[in-house]
């Protein structure tokens, strides 16, 4: 009898692999059983990393019974107190939202956002977000999003069941999943968001120091640099080179400042 060829593993293995780099995140789920129902949708779509920012009820014996098999999913996951430590060690973030904004996000539809999501799962971990039953998403929390998605409805009754969007989502990628896999290369790893939060530090820090930003009337500017950056997307070596600049301009500024004062002292 022969022995399997690994080559046919292969698909199933790099399927499960690109499935394994996306994580489901719920911002405060209120109601137990839409945690379920989220971890039941997720399951049917070979989907399984569910990370949960401060739910109302959870462990909870109503979200066993809706997941109706797939408590393990239930089991693995993840439970934090604020959103940007679910979404620290990922590389590619994108937020649910019906809302309008001001400074808007890169928008896609489902299948665009699925044809995203696995082209940067190839690389990094990558969070699909989903916001809270009654108001969704806050602008603080879509600013560190790098898109956002948007599901058609009919426009006069617009209200998606979390579980409901998961499921969508999940077969939008599902059905993307095969043709994803071709002509893998090495591509970009971009920076980690916990990695970018220290650059937009360092960043607000610098701008203040040199005088371009005035925080007692900082108005639109970070959020609109966050915006840019987050277009930008840049990989690790990219944002070693943004630091560096930041610290020479610290220093260059310090320089100056020293020398002024010394030369008002004589």
């Amino acid at each position: 009898m022969s022995g399997i060829d690994a080559s046919d593993l292969r698909p199933a293995m790099l399927e499960k692999e690109r499935l394994d780099a996306i994580r489901i995140v719920l911002v405060e789920p209120t109601h137990p059983g839409n945690i379920g129902a989220t971890a039941r949708a997720m399951k049917t779509m070979g989907l399984s990393r569910l990370h949960l920012v401060n739910p109302k009820s959870f462990p909870s014996a109503e979200a066993t019974a809706r997941a109706a098999g797939a408590d393990d999913i239930l089991f693995d996951a993840e439970v934090y107190d604020d959103f940007v430590s679910a979404i620290a060690r990922c590389g590619w973030v994108i937020g649910t939202t019906a809302r309008p904004r001001r400074l808007p996000a890169e928008e896609l539809l489902p299948d665009q956002c699925a044809a995203r999501v696995l082209e940067k799962a190839a690389h990094c971990d990558v969070a699909l977000v989903f916001g809270r039953e009654s108001s969704g998403l806050s602008n603080q929390e879509i600013e560190r999003c790098h898109g956002v998605t948007t599901i058609p409805t009919e426009p006069t009754f617009a209200s998606l069941n979390i579980a409901s969007a998961v499921q969508i989502l999940g077969y939008e990628i599902r059905r993307q999943l095969p043709s994803s896999l071709s002509g893998i290369d090495a591509g970009r790893v971009p920076a980690l968001v916990e990695n970018m939060e220290r650059f937009y530090s360092s960043l607000e820090q610098t701008l203040t120091e040199v005088g371009y930003l005035d925080p007692e009337a900082p108005k639109q500017l970070m959020r609109r640099l966050r915006r840019l950056f987050s277009r930008a997307n840049p990989d690790a070596i990219e944002l070693n080179i943004l630091m560096g600049i930041l610290s020479a301009a610290r220093k260059a500024a310090a320089r100056r400042h020293k020398a002024i004062v010394g030369s008002e002292s004589e």
